[in-house]
């Protein structure tokens, strides 16, 4: 059985394929766009940008997880984020929340927002895994091993794949345990994050293993470093606005795996992709 909000979002899609994602950083220091939609007004029209462009759902996020990043205050975070989940909630907008506070969280839903996409996946805060369990939102629960300043240092694995999905099904166990159901539950392999190029390719290649754990997967690869550097010479990589196409293949490589959700910056790109996917016949079925 799925979530009612998960089977929302897929009964309102207008193709098929994975439900499409558009990402709001409500930021001055994202490594994609940061600053763009800092103000509420700019972050609010952008998410209306990325639904006229068919997004099904926006992910409006206040701290930036790039390598690196500081964390801003609980509160400064809440001033970002609350107006604008508000604001697209009410006009309609299926709204998830980019956040691994609970105190952040738990404001969000009650504002509208659906969905709390947390890439720690219950581990930053330890107040997260009651909340999941008594809000019964959707939790979107990704593979993480620490915060942005120090993650790559984590980067270590014998087997990527095989790992990612151990680590993931004891966060499923820990969750559960706390009181959340299975039907609450999306798992992200964590592109990038204490991950090396490598492994994130690996990573996209074994994707079926993750579909396979049985849970929705939500899959973030849009505008990293290593689709950046793909092809390109050492120290040369393509501009973040330039890899709106290495994005959208791996978008159609996950459409392929069978993955629920790709989150993206660049919407009609991907829908692109998918639609060309579709048209192959190369969608599960």
């Amino acid at each position: 059985m799925t979530h009612a909000v998960l089977e929302q979002l897929a009964a309102r899609a207008t193709r098929p394929g994975p439900v499409v994602m558009g990402v709001v950083n409500v930021t001055p220091d994202s490594f994609s766009d940061g600053g763009r939609w800092i103000e509420t007004d700019a972050a609010i029209a952008h998410g209306r940008e990325l639904v006229a462009a068919g997004a099904d759902v926006i992910d409006v996020g206040g701290e930036s997880t790039r390598p690196g990043a500081q964390r801003p205050s609980a509160e400064e975070e809440l001033r970002r984020v609350v107006p604008v989940v508000e604001a697209l909630a009410q006009e309609g907008v299926v709204v998830s929340v980019d956040t691994m506070r609970a105190d952040v969280a738990r404001p969000s839903l009650e504002a509208g927002g659906a969905i709390i996409n947390d890439v720690s996946g219950g581990l930053a805060d330890p107040q997260m895994p009651a909340l999941v369990a008594d809000s019964g939102a959707p939790f979107v629960v990704m593979h993480w091993r620490g915060h942005s300043h120090d993650m790559q240092s984590k980067a270590r694995y014998g087997d990527v794949v095989a790992e990612v999905c151990a680590e993931l099904e004891e966060r499923v166990t820990a969750l559960r345990d706390a009181g959340a159901v299975p039907e609450q539950l999306v798992l992200d392999p964590g592109i990038g994050f204490s991950k090396t190029a490598e492994h994130n390719w690996e990573l996209l290649a074994g994707l079926e293993e993750v579909v396979d754990l049985g849970y929705p997967v939500l899959l973030g690869t849009s505008r990293k470093g290593f689709l950046g550097r793909v092809g390109r010479r050492e120290g040369d990589e393509r501009p973040l606005d330039a890899r709106a196409v290495a994005t959208a293949t791996t978008s159609a490589r996950a459409a392929r795996a069978g993955v629920w959700c790709v989150r993206v910056h660049d919407v009609t790109a991907t829908i692109d992709a998918i639609d060309v996917t579709a048209a192959m016949g190369e969608l599960p079925a």
